[in-house]
């Protein structure tokens, strides 16, 4: 059976390796950052949540196995149902979604009582939709009305049906889905007005965080009861803890804090595998600020190698896009690579305060969900289009062969 299993599995090694090294990577740190949660919660069963995550990281690589097994050409036919269903589900969410952690971003699956995000669902529908839109209108990307407009449409119906329960997801999504378009050849001058207007409501939400910031008392002002919706004061919040970090009460700054101060101790090498302390200060060390972990037990030097891995999987997936025979399948592997990355930077990023808090988290290494599943089904896409374009390669590399020797008879 594991031989069968071997001789079966196809595509860019290099990224298989990848997958590997971070799955591995998550199930040391995992177990490290979430001791404190097994003893509350699990009664001191400290390897509790170690097989949890070995658990999603198994489940997760079969993911990767069927998906790649699929022809890539199979998410070509069913990408407009599945775009249509996604947003359902992002309908569903808004009214009838289940909360967790101040957000209602989750749908509750009934019998197996296991929640999803159904932002994680939308955004790879929505990849697999502009792929295809891209693929089709190819021909005349240029167009306004009859090519920008149906795809540009669709990213902005997805991002604001993201935004009002995930506005970080829905940024990183809108601004991963401009940079596919930007290289898929739509008119420069579209994208430049559309961000132009996207900006907008930013420019907005930061002038507002600033205006309602209270300097003296280093806290966040009474809001109009206009504002008072949805999650906005909390986005407000992390604006005003990002601008003045150095101002803010210590609540409002206590994640990025302890943060650094994990990060700092890590040093060169860190303290070693299990060693953190900050794990028994930091919110969620085992999703959201897991990077802070790793750099304080692995040191400077492990969070360089978190970083070259995700740009050396990016590179290996600009490979097959080059490689590509298809624009469905180059456009399609592009779409989900710079998915992953972009939030794995994002993560890190928030991490060591270069960006707000978002909430995203560093792909393949947090600690499994509906999220982690998703993610290794993007990742068995994009070996997909590696099996097909190595099978479409050596097909031509054959009948040219074949050519060449009946051509010198």
């Amino acid at each position: 059976m594991e031989q069968v299993i071997i001789k079966n599995t196809k595509g860019d090694k290099v990224i298989w390796a990848c997958v590997l090294v971070l799955a591995l990577i998550s199930m040391l740190v995992v177990y490290s950052s979430t001791g404190m949660l097994a003893f509350k919660d699990k009664k001191g069963d400290t390897e509790y949540y170690l097989f949890r995550q070995v658990a999603f990281i198994g489940t997760g690589l079969a993911f990767i196995y069927f998906c790649h097994r699929i022809n890539y050409k199979f998410y070509l036919k069913i990408s407009r149902p599945l775009y249509v269903v996604s947003l359902g589900l992002l309908l569903w969410t808004l009214f009838f979604g289940v909360s967790l952690n101040e957000g209602t971003r989750w749908i509750k699956l009934p019998i197996i009582n296991l929640t999803i995000q159904s932002s994680d669902v939308a955004k790879l529908a929505l990849y697999i939709y502009l792929s295809r839109g891209l693929s089709k209108y190819k021909d005349y990307i240029k167009d306004f009305k009859k090519a920008y407009l149906p795809l540009i449409g669709a990213v902005l119906l997805t991002c604001m049906l993201i935004a009002p329960a995930n506005f970080s997801t829905a940024l990183l999504t809108g601004v991963t889905s401009m940079i596919l378009l930007f290289i898929g050849r739509v008119s420069f001058k579209h994208l430049l007005v559309t961000a132009g207007i996207i900006a907008i409501p930013v420019v907005i939400l930061i002038t507002v965080a600033i205006g309602y910031y209270d300097k003296e008392e280093g806290k966040m002002k009474d809001l109009p009861a206009v504002l008072e919706v949805s999650r906005i004061p909390t986005w407000i919040k992390r604006v005003q803890s990002f601008v003045y970090a150095d101002q803010t009460s210590k609540d409002d700054s206590y994640q990025t804090d302890q943060a650094k101060i994990a990060i700092a101790k890590g040093g060169i090498a860190g303290v070693g595998p299990g060693n953190s302390e900050g794990r028994n200060f930091l919110p969620h060390p085992y999703s959201d600020f897991i990077y802070a972990i790793i750099v304080e037990e692995y040191g400077i030097l492990g969070g360089v190698v978190i970083v070259l891995i995700y740009l050396i999987f990016l590179y290996r997936c600009i490979r097959i896009y080059q490689r590509c025979p298809g624009a469905f399948g180059a456009f399609l592997a592009l779409a989900l690579s710079f998915s992953l990355v972009i939030q794995a930077f994002a993560n890190m990023a928030v991490t060591v305060n270069i960006f707000p808090v978002t909430g995203v988290t560093l792909p393949l290494v947090s600690m499994g969900g509906s999220s982690f599943i998703i993610t290794c089904m993007s990742i068995g896409i994009i070996l997909s289009v590696s099996r097909n374009v190595e099978s479409e390669l050596e097909n031509m590399a054959a009948t040219n062969e074949v050519a060449n020797g009946e051509s010198t008879k």
